[in-house]
C-alpha cells in the first residue's frame, strides 16, 4: 500500500506537490524517506570593489625635512618622481629617487650652480639650448646631511 501511495505522488508533477517554494524539490526515497534538496547559488555574491573610480589617492610626494632640523640616520628627506632635488653630503639616493639620510644630522640645501658636462647624452637632451648660451647659468638644488663634530676627548693606546 505504501509504495502505490508513493507512485502516485511521484506521478504527480513537482509544481503540483503543495507547500514546495520555488528551487527546491521533494522526493521520495524508500530507504531515507523524504528528502529535499535546495539549489544554492552557483556564483558567489558581488560585493565592493577594492579599486574605485574617480581619482587615485595621491603618493605624498615632496620634501618631508626641511632646512635646519636635525634628522637620524635612515630619515626620508624628500620624496620625487623626477630628480629635483639631488644628494649632497652624506645623503643616499633609494631606486625610486628617493632622498634619504645616510648619518645623523642636521639638514642644508644648498642651491648650487653647476658646469655640467656637455658631450653626456643626458645634458645634451635637456640642456642643449642653454650649450651655446655662454652667460646663463645652470642651478641644481642639493640636500645635504652636517653631522656634529666628533669629541675630541679620546687618548692614544700608547699613552695610557
Amino acid at each position: 500500500m505504501a509504495t502505490g501511495l508513493a507512485k502516485k505522488l511521484l506521478s504527480f508533477s513537482i509544481s503540483s506537490i503543495s507547500g514546495v517554494s520555488e528551487g527546491s524539490y521533494t522526493l521520495y526515497n524508500k530507504t531515507a524517506g523524504w528528502l529535499t534538496s535546495i539549489r544554492n547559488a552557483s556564483k558567489k555574491a558581488g560585493g565592493s570593489s577594492r579599486n574605485k573610480k574617480g581619482r587615485a589617492r595621491g603618493k605624498h610626494r615632496g620634501i618631508k625635512k626641511r632646512d635646519g632640523v636635525w634628522v637620524s640616520q635612515g630619515t626620508i628627506l624628500v620624496r620625487q618622481l623626477g630628480l629635483n632635488y639631488h644628494p649632497g653630503l652624506n645623503v643616499g639616493i633609494g631606486r625610486d629617487r628617493t632622498l634619504f639620510a645616510k648619518e645623523n644630522g642636521q639638514v642644508m640645501m644648498t642651491t648650487e650652480k653647476v658646469n655640467p658636462n656637455w658631450d653626456h647624452r643626458f645634458i645634451k637632451r635637456f640642456y642643449d639650448e642653454l650649450q651655446n648660451l655662454e652667460d646663463v647659468p645652470i642651478y641644481k638644488t642639493y640636500f645635504h646631511v652636517i653631522t656634529e663634530p666628533q669629541k675630541n676627548n679620546f687618548k692614544l693606546v700608547d699613552q695610557i
